[in-house]
């Protein structure tokens, strides 16, 4: 099952991968920010959503 991270002020779609990774990786990856709209990326546990496919 892929790992998708989505940036919550957008929906963009920042990481997609079988091969999970932390937030903070994800986040260092991009920048910090959202590769679509520029808005800072901070992980909060209370932001999590995890649904099966």
């Amino acid at each position: 099952m892929p790992q998708i991270v989505v940036c919550k002020s957008c929906g963009h779609t920042i990481y997609q991968g079988v091969e999970l990774k932390s937030a903070e990786e994800v986040i260092q990856m991009v920048g910090g920010q959202c590769p679509k709209c520029g808005r800072r990326l901070a992980f909060s546990i209370e932001d999590v959503e995890i649904r099966s496919s």
